[in-house]
C-alpha cells in the first residue's frame, strides 16, 4: 500500500510517503520532517535512533554514534562496550522510520520502497545499505535511486521547470557529510547522467569542525587545559560537555545562513563566543570554493560550459550557506535554484523517478571518461539499465554507428551516459520551442550533450588512461562503476554473443569455457592453466560462488597468476575483484578501456606493500580475469600499476 522513498542522510534521514492515491508527503517522525540518522547502543543491547539517541548520548556519549552513514567502509561500530554491525545500526534507523510509516497507514506496510544514495556509491556500499534495508523490514521490493537522479527529478516536477529532451541541468549536493556534483541530460523518457564526481571530506560537518576551531582560538588561551579535555574527553561529564557544544556550534552555523551574527553558548569556564557570518565564510571559502571548481570542472567533463546548463540546483541542508549561492553566481556566472527545503529535495524526487529508471544496482560514471561518444547526442527513447537497453515492445535494437573521430583520438573512445526515467518528461516535436529554463529571465539553451575524449595521464598517452591517486576506499568505489560502460566493438570476430555467455557452460579439460576462451584470447597457449583461482592471496575462499574459473601462469612476471573468472551474475564477479583492488592497499591506481576479440571493457591496475593487481571485466557479460602478483620474498619493490597496465596491455589483453 503506498510507495515509500528514504533519503538516508549523513546527519538526518527524510521519509516521503505516497498512499491511497495522494500527493507525496513527508513522513513525520516525533514530530519533525527530518529525523537525526543517531544510533545509541543500550546496556540491554538494543539500539535507540533520532532524537532519542541524541537526547540519551548526555547520559553516556561513548554508547553514540551521530553519523553511522559516515562509517559505511567499517564493518562494525565500537559502541561503548558493544561492537555493532554498520548495517545493523543503518537498520535501526531505517526500521524506525519503516514503523512510523506503517503505523500511518494503519498497520499495513509499504508496497514499494526507494532507497537514495551518493552517485558515487560502489557495489560494496550498496550492498550494506540493501542488507540495512532487509534486516530493517522492508522486504525484497527495495531500489536504489542515486541521489543526484532524484534530485533533477524533483526539479524537474515543478510548474515551469520542466527539461525538454536535450537541456542539462547540475546538482549541486552539500550534505552532511559528503559534496557530490553531477551534470544531468534530460531525455524524452528520463534523466541521462553526464559527468558526475564529489569530494569525501566535504560537507555540513566539516563547516561544524572549522567552527569549532574558530572558537576554540578565541577562548582556549583562558584555561588551554579545560579546552583540551573539551576536544579529548577523559570523563562522562567532559563527553557530555563537549556534545553540548557541538550542538550548539551546528545550531550558531544555521542560524547564520538567516541572520549576520549570532553567539554561541560556552561551557564553563568560558565566554559566550559572538560569531558573525562574515567570519564563518572566511573560514569556509576555501572549501567552498573546491566544491564550485569541482562543480565547473564537472561541466566541462561533460563537454559542456556553464552558459548551456538549464540550472544549478541546490540540495543538501549544508547548501542553505548563503556564501554557496554566492560563489557560483559569481564564479560561473549562474543564479542556482534552492526549491522548496533542500534537505528533502532527494527524497521527494525519488518519487517522481519512474520505474524504468530504478534499479537494484545503480550504475555510476567515470569521471574521466565523458559521455556519449563524440558528436552530437541524440536523447535516446530507451533507458539503460544495469546491463542492457530496453527497447520499445516487439522493435528489435536498432545499433548506432560510431561517429566518426580523428585517428589520433580512436583510441580514446567514451563511454554512454547511464539514463534513469522519470514520468511526466514531456516530447517535444522538431523546431518546437523547448520550456523557460530555471534561469531567472531567460531561456536556457538546447545543448547537444557533446562529449570530451578521456584524458591521458601524461604517460605516453597509453590507451587513454588514466592515473588516480586514490585512497583504498576509492577503489573499492572504481570497481563498482567498471561494468557500467559499453564501447563500440574493435570488429574483430565475435565468438560467442552476450546471451551466449550469460551463464557459464561446460568448461573444456583445461578449465576454460568458450566464453573465457574469447576473453583468454592466446594466454592459454603454450602456458599451463587449470580450474580454480590459484593458491595463494588471490584464491578464493568462495570459489563455487563465483561460477568457472581458471588460472594461467604469467609469462613474464614472476610470482604472478592470471585467472579468468564466468559467473552466473556480474554481482558476484565485481565483489571478488572489488576486494582484490582494495587488498593491495590502494594507492596508485591506473583505469582505461580495452577491446579485443570482440569484447570490450574496463581495466583498474593498483599496487600496495606487498602484492599489484590489474583487474579486467567485460562490458555487457559476467566475463573478468585479474593478474595478481605478490612479491614472496619482501625484497626490493611490486610491480607498480603503469607497468602492471603495460603487462596486461601486452600480453594479457585478447587481440592486444
Amino acid at each position: 500500500m503506498g510507495t515509500l522513498s528514504v533519503d538516508l542522510g549523513t546527519s538526518n534521514t527524510v521519509a516521503v510517503l505516497s498512499a491511497h492515491g495522494r500527493q507525496p508527503r513527508v513522513i513525520d517522525v516525533d514530530g519533525s520532517a527530518t529525523m537525526p540518522s543517531a544510533v545509541f547502543a543500550e546496556e540491554g543491547g538494543g539500539l535507540v535512533v533520532g532524537r532519542d539517541a541524541e537526547r540519551r548520548a548526555r547520559l553516556d556519549p561513548t554508547r553514540f554514534e551521530p553519523n553511522p552513514k559516515r562509517r559505511v567502509d567499517e564493518q562494525t561500530l565500537l559502541l561503548g562496550t558493544d561492537v555493532v554491525p554498520v548495517n545493523e545500526a543503518l537498520a535501526a534507523v531505517l526500521r524506525r522510520v519503516l514503523d512510523e510509516t506503517v503505523r500511518q497507514l494503519g498497520g499495513a506496510p509499504p508496497e514499494e520502497v526507494r532507497l537514495t544514495h551518493p552517485a558515487q556509491w560502489g557495489p560494496v556500499r550498496r550492498n550494506v545499505v540493501l542488507s540495512a534495508a532487509r534486516l530493517a523490514g522492508m522486504g525484497n521490493a527495495v531500489t536504489l535511486v542515486p541521489e543526484p537522479v532524484a534530485a533533477a527529478a524533483h526539479f524537474a516536477s515543478f510548474p515551469g521547470k520542466t527539461l525538454a529532451p536535450g537541456q542539462t541541468l547540475a546538482v549541486y549536493d552539500l550534505g552532511a557529510g559528503t559534496f557530490d556534483v553531477a551534470v544531468l541530460g534530460a531525455t524524452q523518457n528520463g534523466f541521462t547522467v553526464l559527468a558526475e564526481d564529489g569530494l569525501p571530506d566535504l560537507g555540513g560537518l566539516d563547516v561544524d569542525q572549522a567552527l569549532l576551531v574558530h572558537v576554540g582560538r578565541e577562548v582556549s588561551h583562558s584555561d588551554p587545559q579545560r579546552w583540551q579535555r573539551l576536544l579529548r574527553p577523559e570523563s562522562t561529564a567532559d563527553r557530555r560537555a563537549r556534545r553540548a557544544l557541538q550542538e550548539d556550534v551546528k545550531a550558531a552555523k544555521e542560524a547564520l545562513s538567516r541572520l549576520p551574527q549570532t553567539e554561541v553558548p560556552m561551557p564553563e569556564p568560558f565566554a559566550d563566543v559572538l560569531v558573525t557570518r562574515a567570519e564563518l565564510e572566511a573560514l569556509v571559502r576555501p572549501a567552498m570554493l573546491r566544491s564550485v571548481e569541482l562543480l565547473a570542472r564537472t561541466v566541462r567533463s561533460a563537454g559542456l560550459n556553464p552558459a548551456q546548463l538549464a540550472g544549478i540546483y541546490l540540495v543538501g541542508g549544508s547548501s542553505r550557506l548563503p556564501l554557496v549561492g554566492s560563489l557560483l553566481a559569481e564564479k560561473l556566472g549562474i543564479v542556482p535554484s534552492s526549491l522548496d527545503q533542500p534537505e528533502t529535495a532527494v527524497a521527494f524526487g525519488a518519487h517522481h523517478v519512474g520505474p524504468d529508471g530504478l534499479t537494484m544496482r545503480t550504475q555510476q560514471v567515470d569521471g574521466d571518461v565523458a559521455a556519449p561518444a563524440a558528436g552530437p547526442f541524440s536523447p535516446p527513447s530507451g533507458v539503460v539499465g544495469p546491463t542492457q537497453a530496453t527497447y520499445p515492445a516487439g522493435q528489435p535494437p536498432q545499433p548506432t554507428q560510431p561517429p566518426q573521430v580523428p585517428q589520433a583520438q580512436q583510441a580514446q573512445q567514451t563511454a554512454p551516459a547511464h539514463q534513469y526515467a522519470h514520468p511526466g518528461a514531456p516530447s517535444y516535436p522538431a523546431g518546437a520551442a523547448t520550456p523557460a529554463s530555471g534561469m531567472a529571465g531567460e531561456s536556457a539553451p538546447t545543448a547537444q550533450f557533446p562529449s570530451v575524449p578521456a584524458r591521458s595521464s601524461g604517460g605516453g598517452g597509453k590507451r587513454g588512461r588514466t592515473a588516480w591517486l586514490v585512497a583504498s576506499v576509492a577503489a573499492v568505489v572504481l570497481l563498482g562503476g567498471v561494468a557500467a560502460f559499453v564501447f563500440w566493438p574493435s570488429g574483430s570476430a565475435t565468438t560467442h554473443t552476450a546471451q551466449q555467455c550469460a551463464s557459464p557452460g561446460t568448461p573444456d579439460q583445461q578449465g576454460f569455457t568458450g566464453c573465457l576462451r574469447q576473453l583468454a584470447g592466446t594466454v592459454p597457449d603454450g602456458n599451463s592453466c587449470a580450474p580454480g583461482t590459484g593458491t595463494g592471496a588471490a584464491a578464493a575462499a568462495n570459489e563455487a560462488d563465483l561460477g568457472t574459473t581458471v588460472t594461467c601462469s604469467a609469462p613474464g612476471l614472476p610470482g604472478a597468476q592470471i585467472t579468468y573468472l564466468h559467473a552466473a551474475s556480474r554481482d558476484a564477479i565485481e565483489q571478488y575483484t572489488d576486494g582484490l583492488l582494495s587488498r593491495t592497499g590502494g594507492g596508485d591506481q591506473v583505469q582505461a578501456a580495452w577491446e579485443g576479440n570482440g569484447l570490450a571493457g574496463r581495466y583498474a591496475a593498483s599496487a600496495g606493500r606487498n602484492s599489484s593487481v590489474v583487474v579486467f571485466t567485460v562490458d555487457d557479460r559476467p566475463l573478468a580475469g585479474f593478474v595478481y602478483q605478490v612479491n614472496v620474498t619482501g625484497e626490493g619493490e611490486v610491480t607498480p600499476p603503469d607497468e602492471m597496465a603495460d603487462y596486461f596491455e601486452r600480453t594479457v589483453q585478447p587481440g592486444g
